[in-house]
């Protein structure tokens, strides 16, 4: 059974009737350009098969009752009395809520059932995509038009202000507007974005590494930190806005471990928009080597791998099948993403698989991935 069939089927049995409209919201996977987003830099990602699924009706007073599928349990919400009670993925509902009601929008209570097959904790955006069905299913309840950009910073706002969490734009913005069969090139400025096709006979593989991390008590914000210490020292508003001209100009003047931050934005920016030509070129070996390059800067310059990250994107990288890989998401954990020959993915999959279990002594989860659209009422 699919998910978009359990959650009818789910929503059918718990409250006697067939939902009015089922939402679902992708997770997402980054070619490239990691920890650019919040520099106000460029970002390549795809939005995945893997989503969140919400099936709905519409209620009559402030209150949203939701169950999960995957807890096991509902949460109630006031919308009238919105308050924070602790570390619980109904507070992502909450945060949405607050920032769209903060924004103007009418709010109106519903019942729903919500399942995904996004893994948490992977870097694939899982709270994202819940973020991002939630503000779907308000919109729609609000007779509002979707607008993706404004959704995306709407719930990024959530997750910053209400969460905690000091994300960039990207993740919310790839579930809001994400398009089948192609990456989608992010000005995380301006939130302008380009659509770019992956090259032909390709294929993206994702490689969860069976590690997690935590982000809020992660040293991501220490990284964001960071790169504003290093965009205050150039005079700018943030790191997209420095060259490498200017960065080799002035680098020897930071401290050892800023200079190293901000290399690896700078240059990340411009792997980035470099990825994008070579995907309109068709060019998936261009591509693989920036991808490498990327990883080996996140490594070594932005210190955001683990040991497990970067055995299993070494083991891809020796494939006969792969362009390159890197790994993905805020790091210390998580998932890794490779391009590979879309007639070997299986057995690239497989190969890749049993070298790390062997290697490390854990089972990865690897899903070759089809790029998907966005945010949507599907019925």
């Amino acid at each position: 059974m699919s998910l978009q069939e359990q959650v009818i089927h789910s929503f059918a049995e718990r409250f006697g009737t067939a939902p009015t409209w089922v939402v679902r919201a992708p997770g997402r996977v980054n070619l490239i350009g990691e920890h650019t987003d919040y520099n106000d830099g460029f970002v390549l990602p795809l939005a995945i098969e893997r989503a969140m699924w919400l099936a709905l009706r519409p209620r009559t007073d402030t209150v949203v009752q939701v169950y999960s599928l995957d807890f096991e349990e509902t949460a109630v919400i006031d919308l009238d009395t919105l308050q924070h009670s602790g570390d619980h993925w109904s507070e992502y509902i909450k945060g949405v809520a607050w920032a769209l009601d903060d924004a103007g929008y009418a709010l109106h209570g519903w019942d729903g059932v919500l399942v995904g097959d996004v893994p948490v904790g992977a870097g694939l955006s899982s709270s994202a995509a819940l973020e991002l069905v939630t503000a779907r299913a308000f919109v729609a309840l609000a007779h509002a038009p979707w607008k993706a950009a404004t959704m995306a910073r709407l719930s990024q706002r959530a997750e910053n202000k209400w969460v905690g969490v000091n994300c960039g734009i990207m993740d919310q913005m790839i579930s809001a507007a994400g398009q089948a069969g192609h990456a989608l090139l992010i000005d995380c400025r301006s939130l302008e974005t380009e659509s770019v096709p992956l090259p032909p006979e390709t294929a993206v593989v994702i490689l969860d590494t069976a590690t997690r991390r935590g982000l809020v008590d992660s040293a991501y914000n220490e990284r964001r930190t960071q790169c504003e210490t290093a965009a205050a020292f150039f005079g700018v508003p943030a790191l997209r806005d420095v060259s490498l001209e200017m960065f080799a100009a002035k680098a020897h003047l930071l401290d050892e471990t800023t200079r190293k931050r901000a290399r690896h934005i700078i240059t990340e920016n411009a792997r980035t928009v470099d990825a994008a030509v070579a995907m309109r070129h068709n060019d998936a070996v261009k591509l693989g080597t920036l991808m490498d390059a990327s990883h080996a800067s996140l490594r070594d310059d932005f210190e955001v791998t683990n040991e497990a990250l970067n055995t299993i994107v070494a083991i891809s990288q020796q494939q006969p099948a792969c362009y390159g890989a890197r790994m993905t998401g805020a790091g210390f954990g998580g998932c890794a993403v490779a391009l590979v020959q879309a007639e070997q993915a299986e057995t690239f999959a497989q190969a890749v698989a049993a070298q790390y279990a062997a290697a490390t002594g854990l089972q990865p989860q690897i899903y070759i991935s089809l790029a998907t659209d966005g945010a949507a009422l599907v019925s």
